[in-house]
């Protein structure tokens, strides 16, 4: 089962948006234009990171197959519920 060990970083102008990376190789395989919208990356964790770790928003296998294959894996936010924008959007009305 393969192992590596593993940077995760968060963006500074998305909530719960992270790069995972490889701990030795850094973000230096993170494309320039991908940096520029993420915005410089605040370190979160770094974590030994197998197959069978469960993680809250990704497949373990997946995050390990975008790491060898691109040099990082983008955890995007998750989708907002329809109703939870509408109900941000609405206007409130102060009552006393």
């Amino acid at each position: 089962m393969p192992k590596r060990l593993c940077e995760i970083f968060k963006s500074p102008r998305r909530d719960e948006m992270y790069l995972y990376v490889d701990r030795a190789r850094g973000l230096t395989d993170v494309p320039e234009a991908l940096l520029e919208r993420f915005g410089k990356p605040v370190s979160v964790t770094v974590m030994m990171l197998s197959e069978d770790k469960p993680l809250a928003r990704a497949k373990a296998g997946d995050v390990l197959a975008a790491i060898a294959s691109q040099g990082f894996y983008l955890q995007m936010p998750p989708a907002r519920e329809a109703y939870m924008l509408d109900s941000y959007k609405a206007p409130t009305e102060a009552r006393y």
